[in-house]
């Protein structure tokens, strides 16, 4: 190899995509990509599910090059790989969710119990493919290291640099929660608390970003909104404009909620907050108690306690902030997560 040239040079990797495109940009295409193509790597992403040409026409697309397969990948691929694994170089399996917990888990909307279980029954297939498989946080590298060799840790990164802190200055300060319908038993669990904050803080402004899934024990809470849920790019550019002052952090002890990762620690940081966690992991592995959010128990009076201290000490509050926002930079460095990436080669 000549001086000078970089180990990534001509490196070719494809995301073999079956539309899971917010957690392909978040450990990957977004975070780690740019930097790898800065290096010489050839980055791609390949939609599995529009290609419609013959088999050999993507035999030849992607011969040579490392895989990588995130949550999911259809019936039709799968049996394509198996068949041809000679012609590919590393195989790579990322997963950030516990698949399978869905069907353990009372609460979760019916179709999507359908959806993610129909998944986790392709998933052995996957593992067996995979020379390598990748997953955001601990508890699933132990649960798939039961089933596959060589798992490794990879967590979240942070796609945003957050840095302002202009909107504690506002007058009416802003509560969020911006989970997906799968939490809607967490943020449900909450409604006493936010119904009392609500009442007596007449000023403050609550949004949960449910639209039509709201839980009903939400709908008559005062000065709240909730708008849909966007589309991941929308999502992407809402967060970037969007500030709020305190996010709120629910994840009750459910099989599928062990399987998560920190990322909301992320989503609250970028958007400008102090976040109010549960008490368990993720959450207190890197949550540091009322120095860069607040970590508290299940019952709903906890939570009152921990939003009204928060509105009650501004300074103090937006102390926090800027401390989350320190070390959202540090334990998301994209450059961190760059270098995983580089190590697969």
């Amino acid at each position: 190899m000549p001086s000078g040239t970089s180990p990534l040079e001509g490196v070719r990797w494809v995301v073999l995509s079956d539309g899971a495109r917010p957690t392909e940009d978040i450990y990957f295409l977004e975070s780690a990509a740019p930097s790898m193509r800065e290096q010489g790597a050839v980055i791609e992403r390949f939609d599995t599910r529009r290609y419609r040409l013959p088999a050999r026409m993507a035999l030849r697309q992607l011969a040579g090059a490392h895989l990588l397969i995130v949550r999911s990948l259809g019936e039709r691929w799968v049996r394509l790989l198996e068949r041809h694994r000679a012609r590919f170089g590393r195989i790579v399996y990322l997963i950030d969710d516990d698949l399978g917990a869905v069907t353990r888990t009372p609460g979760l909307p019916d179709a999507y119990v359908s959806r993610l279980s129909g998944l986790a029954a392709r998933q052995p297939a996957l593992l067996r493919l995979a020379d390598e498989v990748v997953a955001c946080c601990d508890a699933l590298v132990t649960q798939l290291a039961r089933e596959h060799a060589n798992v490794s840790l990879l967590t979240p990164p942070l796609l945003s640099t957050p840095d302002d802190l202009s909107h504690f200055d506002e007058a009416a300060w802003s509560i969020g929660y911006h989970g997906t319908r799968a939490h809607r038993d967490d943020i449900a669990h909450l409604a006493p608390a936010l119904s009392s904050v609500m009442t007596s803080h007449p000023d403050t402004r609550l949004e949960v970003m449910m639209g039509r899934h709201l839980p009903d024990a939400l709908a008559d809470i005062p000065n709240l909104t909730s708008p849909e849920a966007l589309p991941w790019a929308e999502f992407q550019r809402y967060q970037a404009t969007r500030h709020l002052q305190i996010g709120l952090a629910p994840l009750l002890d459910t099989p599928f909620n062990r399987g998560k990762s920190w990322i909301k620690f992320l989503d609250i940081a970028a958007m400008g907050g102090v976040g109010i966690y549960s008490r368990r992991a993720p959450f207190t592995e890197i949550v540091e108690h009322g120095v860069d959010g607040l970590l508290v128990g299940d019952d709903p009076r906890e939570w009152q306690v921990a939003i009204e201290q928060l509105l009650s000490d501004r300074d103090a509050t937006r102390a926090m902030a800027a401390r989350a926002q320190e070390k959202s930079k540090r334990i998301g460095s994209v450059d961190a997560c760059a270098d995983f990436w580089v190590r697969r080669v």
